[in-house]
């Protein structure tokens, strides 16, 4: 596609003699103002647009006219475009033939003429319109995040810098070490110091390269790689905390770099006139199976072929995961086979019903092998170590339905799995078991202004009989639910540990007794959860938002604890999560966001039953985190 700029002539000067020789394409970055001996002299025309004495290297080329037979076209000064352009990868295919059209071959780099809107000379804190960009100006247009191409008209580069620093303090029901000493000379009670100090930081550097057509149309291929470089740092109030062996201390710190992003995908054909596609990307890549990540959301190197039907109101995808297995510390993934491998299928249907509102129907398949685990830091992760640990393998099928949007002024979403199959050994229940679970999830919400109103219910089943031949209690392949607080929630940012395995993994909702949710096995013998949620969020200005949250939470059965902990009654009420947090945006997007929260869980009768230490009550646990997230 070619661009014609327009000249409007009334009123000009004589046009100015053009070069001899033809001009190569324009480079972008021509400065908008050009020395005055760059211009011809017209005094008596003060107000009209100024006209170059001498064409510059970008200007387009004229035909070819014989003198004193036809008038040379009018040569005009071409704008540069906004922003970081570079250098344009279009030879120019046609020459301008007369003064009403220059000739623009790169459809990306047309310009516009410099423009003082406010008559102020442009100044920094002001937001205006046609502002010209800089090579390590990410905020407006850029070559290097694929506003313009770098070869051709369809080939464009996008690079991302990400660095991603948390700084979290928190409380956490600790055992003192059950090996050769406490942290504390003199200390007698099962649970000690419960006072944890961890930061994680993350450097990636994300680099796109893809071919398409601008933002309405799929592109035809795709190649990213992202590299993350990770240092994170845990310090702990007791022994055998950072590792089971009491001379490590009571802190750690760890490195790590991961090739965690490589992917390339290409289109296979065109669905329809309306830009409906079929694609397929192959390679570690992101994926989340549902709205709110429920059953799986994780990066890992799988097959997926996905695309859109009915003009884009269709969309769906069907996925086959390989994964590998994670490191302890950072959670980035290393080159190492984890014997588990999953399918997932998903179709979406927009406006399904109520104008607004899209539903979801999916099947998810997760085959988790035999293996046997020591993490990086030394305890066993599979199988589970309890009741009986042996290596067994887990064949799970999950049929789910899931919605998101709003029905007229109320916004909603939801979702409900159940989940059948089978375990070969489950080492609660001591043999196999057949899988029989669920669960659901309901969110409603009221905008009023610039505040949401909002509450939530979350069920997951649990096992009323740890030691039948049916395992009911719902677990997850790898969620990480925005559901009822999200990460603000200590119940659901929290790993709590018991036992030699975990009653909550970290930013899970489900109560599964596993060892770890990176890298442990699924356990379907567990307490379940009920949950209710009131919240309210509040943009308080543009720039500055707060979330607010109460849970209630109880286990939905409690006898898969007593015989886990060797009681004869466990209360079922886990007891009353608070949690309020913020994000801070201070130029307006999320280039820069800081974010932060407070939580504190008061402990229910049934979480005294598990963590209350000698003759009294179990603390209050807090958390307070602060992330700050700086984007390229």
């Amino acid at each position: 596609m070619t661009g014609r700029a327009p000249l409007v002539t009334q009123g000009l000067p004589q046009p100015v003699a053009r070069a001899d020789q033809r001009i190569p394409a324009y480079v972008a970055g021509l400065p908008r103002v050009l020395p005055a001996t760059a211009y011809a002299d017209f005094d008596d025309d003060p107000v009209g647009p100024r006209v170059l004495a001498n064409p510059p290297d970008n200007f387009p080329p004229a035909g070819d006219f014989v003198a004193g037979t036809e008038e040379e076209p009018l040569r005009w000064p071409v704008d540069p475009p906004l922003g970081y352009a570079g250098r344009s990868g279009i030879l120019p295919l046609e020459a301008q033939e007369n003064s009403h059209f220059v000739p623009m071959e790169d459809r990306w780099r047309i310009g516009f003429p410099e423009w003082d809107r406010y008559n102020r000379g442009n100044p920094p804190r002001f937001e205006y319109p046609y502002v010209p960009g800089s090579l390590w100006d990410p905020y407006h247009q850029n070559l290097l995040k694929g506003d313009y191409p770098i070869f051709g008209q369809n080939t464009f580069l996008a690079i991302t810098a990400v660095e991603n620093l948390l700084i979290e303090t928190r409380q956490t029901p600790t055992p003192t070490s059950p090996f050769e000493s406490t942290g504390s000379p003199g200390q007698e009670e099962f649970f000690g110091d419960p006072d944890q100090f961890f930061v994680n930081n993350n450097l990636s550097l994300t680099t796109e390269l893809n071919h398409g057509n601008g933002p309405f149309k799929p592109a035809d291929w795709r190649l990213r790689v992202t590299q993350i470089y990770n240092m994170n740092h845990l310090v702990a109030d007791e022994l055998g905390v950072v590792n089971p062996d009491v001379r490590r201390g009571t802190a750690r710190f760890r490195q790590d770099y991961a090739l965690e992003e490589y992917f390339l995908e290409t289109k296979l054909s065109d669905l329809s006139p309306d830009y409906d596609f079929l694609s397929v990307r192959a390679g570690s890549q992101f994926f989340s199976s549902d709205f709110k990540g429920f059953i799986f959301s994780d990066t890992n190197r799988g097959v997926r072929l996905f695309g859109t039907r009915n003009a884009n109101r269709d969309q769906f995808n069907v996925m086959w995961l390989d994964q590998t297995e994670k490191d302890t510390n950072s959670l980035l993934n290393t080159w190492d086979d984890r014997h588990q491998n999953t399918v997932i299928a998903n179709y979406y249907r927009q406006d399904f019903g109520f104008p607004g509102y899209t539903a979801q129907v999916s099947y998810h398949y997760n085959r988790d092998a035999p293996s046997f685990k020591f993490n990086d830091n030394d305890f066993l992760v599979r199988p589970d170590p309890v009741g009986v640990f042996a290596p067994h393998e887990i064949n799970s099928h999950y049929l789910g339905w899931a919605g998101d949007g709003h029905i007229e002024r109320v916004n909603i979403s939801h979702a409900a799995y159940w989940v059948v199959g089978e375990d070969e050994l489950n080492p609660i229940a001591g043999r196999d078991v057949e899988i029989s679970a669920w669960m659901a999830a309901l969110e409603l919400s009221y905008d009023r202004d610039w505040m949401r109103f909002r509450t939530s219910y979350f069920f997951a089943s649990g096992d009323n009989d740890p030691n039948d031949e049916e395992a009911t209690g719902f677990d997850t392949i790898f969620d990480n639910p925005q559901f009822a607080g999200g990460g603000n929630s200590f119940w659901q940012r929290q790993q709590i540990g018991l036992f030699g395995v975990n009653l909550t993994q970290r930013n899970s909702l489900v109560a599964d007794l596993r060892s770890s949710k990176f890298q442990g096995q699924t356990n379907f013998v567990n307490p379940g959860l009920h949950l209710i949620n009131f919240g309210v969020d509040a943009d308080i200005t543009p720039r500055f938002r707060i979330v607010n949250n109460v849970n209630v939470l109880w286990f939905a059965q409690t006898e898969t604890l007593e015989v886990f902990t060797f009681q004869s009654d466990v209360d079922p009420f886990i007891g009353t999560d608070l949690s309020t947090g913020f994000e801070y945006r201070p130029i307006l997007h999320n280039n820069i966001l800081m974010e932060g929260g407070f939580a504190i869980l008061l402990p229910g009768e049934g979480f005294d039953d598990l963590y209350a230490q000698y003759r009294r009550d179990a603390d209050p646990l807090v958390q307070v985190f602060l992330n700050a997230i700086l984007t390229y």
